[in-house]
């Protein structure tokens, strides 16, 4: 019987090996390609031909009078996102939670779910067809209330909110259906004894509902705080134009035009490098935040 177990076991563990193959070979892999930020790299001399140049990619990136405008972009952004990522979807999820027609409740969550599964090439050209400064929707429902046209995508101080609208609207489906599963595992005891003591619907949601999502918000949270230099490479790049660098340059689209358009493949991959180092020190401070104040682990 023991022998039996260990063999089931063993099987498992090889279902893990394609996957994991997978990972190694294009996640851990290229992460020798991290030496050309220590170089001056040149594609014709390779990795083992190219010259060392120790930390002078590093001094030159921080030396770069952009660098500090992009990071306060990139972090600026990234943070209405998580906060934005997470008070949408779990207003939703509660909303819906209180839809007891499940026809119409499943009809709901298809809608907004989506938008998740478009790419960010079909959502930008919706996107400029929605915000075009002339025949928009927007613009036009603005026009009925007697308000000039807004030329959102090409306006510094509007772009960055509309980069975090449009990625609501694209991902709280997804995150609608996590917390709708949270709230599966609340027992119902629980809002029974809360009905007899007298509770309404608020006491409810912030004495029961809420407590027993907090898990679930935590590792989204968590998650989030780690990939807070991530601003979204896929919808800024077909968002933004020179127009709004001020306000919508961040770091991954900085990397692509001094990797891919200027050649700078040393100090594009600095900046990767700065971006991955300080993504490990936040999602490791925010590991140990979410043990100390919500007892919660992840590992």
């Amino acid at each position: 019987m023991f022998r039996r177990g260990r063999q089931d076991q063993l099987l498992l563990h090889l279902m893990i090996v394609p996957g994991l193959l997978l990972v190694l070979v294009f996640s851990y892999g290229p992460m020798a390609g991290l030496v050309i930020a220590f170089q001056d790299f040149m594609p014709t001399r390779g990795l083992f031909g190219s010259s060392w140049s120790g930390f002078d990619n590093f001094e030159y990136i921080f030396k770069l009078p952009q660098f500090s405008n992009v990071l306060r972009n990139t972090i600026w952004i990234a943070v209405m996102k998580i906060i934005m990522g997470l008070v949408a979807p779990i207003t939703m999820s509660l909303l819906l939670n209180e839809i007891g027609k499940q026809l119409v409740k499943r009809s709901i969550q298809t809608i907004i779910y989506l938008p998740h599964f478009l790419s960010w090439v079909i959502l930008a050209g919706i996107m400029l067809d929605i915000l075009s400064p002339s025949k928009g929707l927007v613009n036009q429902m603005m026009g009925w209330f007697g308000i000039k046209p807004v030329f959102f995508l090409g306006n510094a101080d509007w772009f960055p909110y509309v980069l975090v609208l449009s990625d609501v609207w694209k991902d709280f489906g997804f995150g609608t259906i996590v917390y709708l599963a949270a709230l599966t595992s609340i027992n119902p005891a629980l809002y029974e004894a809360a009905v007899i003591d007298g509770a309404g619907r608020w006491k409810q949601t912030w004495y029961i509902t809420l407590p027993g999502m907090l898990p679930v918000i935590v590792l989204m949270t968590t998650l989030g705080i780690g990939g807070i230099l991530n601003a979204g490479f896929d919808q800024v790049y077909n968002l933004y134009s020179p127009g709004v660098y001020e306000t919508g340059d961040i770091i991954d689209t900085l990397v692509y035009r001094l990797g891919l358009v200027d050649f700078q493949f040393g100090v594009a991959t600095a900046v990767g490098l700065f971006k991955s180092f300080i993504s490990f020190l936040l999602i490791s401070l925010s590991y140990v935040l979410a043990y100390r104040f919500a007892n919660y682990r992840i590992f």
